[in-house]
C-alpha cells in the first residue's frame, strides 16, 4: 500500500521504527503532530523517488506553490497546511528539504567531497530537525543549530546502512574524495569481493562516516536541554536508538554490503534507559555554545550562522 493511503500514525509505524518508538514518550497531541510531520516528509521522499504516480511532477508543483503561493494545491500539501500554519513552519526550511529531495533525482548522484555531503545531509535531514523544533514548541533560537546537527547525524547513519542499495540506484553519497571517486557501478562490483582494495576503501569510508556521525550526535545532544522535558526525553531516545543502527554496523566490522541493520526491542529499551542520562544537561551551567565549525559548509542555508 502506498504511504499516501496511510494515516500519519500508520506511516510512522511502517517507515520510522526509531521515531515510532520515541513517540511513545511524547504527549498525545505533540505525538500526533510529530507523526503528521514525519508522514508528510516521507510522502515528499516517496514523490521524489517516483514511488507515487507522477511523484516528481507533484513535488515540483508543491515547491512552486510554497514559493509563490499561486496555482493549484496538491492534496498532500492541502492535508499538511493546517499543521504548517499552526506550528508556523518556516517555508524556507520546507523548500530546502524539497530541494535536497529533488537533487536525489539526478540521473547519477555522486557527491564529490565532504562539503557537498554536509549540505545534502542538512537539506534532507537537518531541515527536519528544524521543523521538529516547532512541533515541540521549542522557541529558543539556540536550539536550532543543535537540531540541525542531530538530523545530520542521523543522515550520516543512514548512508553507511544503504551503501549498496544506493549504488544500485546509481547513487553514491560517500564523499568521492574518500573513495577515489568510485562510481556506483564500481561500488557494486567491490561488494562482491570483500578482500579487494576497492571493498576495503569503501569499508574505511563507512568507518569515517560513522565517526563523523558521532560528532554530530554529540552536538545534537547538547541542545536537548532547550526542549520541554518530555520532548527532551523523547528526542534523546530517538537519537540514541537511531545511533544504535550505526553501532550495529560497527559490530559487523563495517560490512557495508550486508544491507539494512535493525535494532532489537531489547536494545531499544536499553537505549531508552541510557538516553535519560542526558537530563543532566538541563542544569543551566552544563549548557555550552554550539561549535560553529560544524556548519562551515552550510553557509547560505536557512538558520545557519
Amino acid at each position: 500500500m502506498s504511504n499516501e493511503n496511510l494515516s500519519p500514525e500508520e506511516s510512522l509505524a511502517a517507515n520510522g521504527e526509531s521515531f515510532y518508538w520515541a513517540k511513545k514518550f511524547l504527549g498525545k497531541k505533540v505525538g500526533e503532530d510529530s507523526a503528521h510531520l514525519y508522514a508528510f516528509c516521507r510522502l515528499l521522499d516517496d514523490m521524489a523517488d517516483g514511488d507515487i504516480e507522477n511523484g516528481p511532477k507533484r513535488l515540483i508543483s508543491i515547491q512552486e506553490k510554497l514559493q509563490s503561493g499561486e496555482g493549484p494545491t496538491d492534496s498532500a500539501l492541502t492535508a499538511f497546511l493546517p499543521l504548517l500554519n499552526k506550528k508556523n513552519f518556516p517555508k524556507t526550511v520546507v523548500l530546502a528539504l524539497i530541494e535536497g529531495l529533488l537533487e536525489d533525482q539526478d540521473e547519477s548522484v555522486e557527491l564529490p567531497d565532504v562539503d557537498s555531503l554536509m549540505r545534502y545531509a542538512y537539506k534532507v535531514a537537518g531541515t527536519v530537525g528544524l521543523l521538529m523544533c516547532h512541533v515541540l514548541d521549542c522557541s529558543d533560537p539556540r536550539a536550532r543549530s543543535h537540531a540541525i546537527d542531530l538530523g545530520i547525524g542521523m543522515q550520516l547513519t543512514n548512508i553507511p546502512r544503504d551503501v549498496l542499495e544506493d549504488a544500485r540506484m546509481n547513487r553514491r553519497y560517500i564523499p568521492g574524495e574518500w573513495v577515489n571517486q568510485m562510481s556506483p557501478r564500481e561500488i557494486i562490483e567491490a561488494s562482491k569481493n570483500p578482500s579487494s582494495d576497492d571493498y576495503i576503501t569503501v569499508q574505511l569510508a563507512v568507518k569515517k562516516l560513522l565517526a563523523l556521525a558521532e560528532i554530530f550526535y554529540a552536538s545534537g545532544v547538547k541542545g536537548l536541554s532547550y526542549l520541554p522535558l518530555r520532548a527532551h526525553i523523547a528526542i534523546s531516545i530517538a537519537g540514541r536508538v537511531y545511533r544504535q543502527i550505526g553501532m550495529e554496523i560497527v559490530k559487523t566490522n563495517y560490512r557495508w554490503e550486508n544491507g539494512k541493520c535493525t535494532v532489537s526491542k531489547s536494545k531499544k529499551i536499553l537505549c531508552s534507559i541510557r538516553a535519560t542520562s542526558t537530563l543532566v544537561r538541563r542544569i543551566p551551567l552544563r549548557r555550552v555554545q554550539h561549535n560553529t565549525n560544524l556548519h562551515a559548509s552550510l553557509n547560505g542555508l536557512p538558520y545557519v550562522g
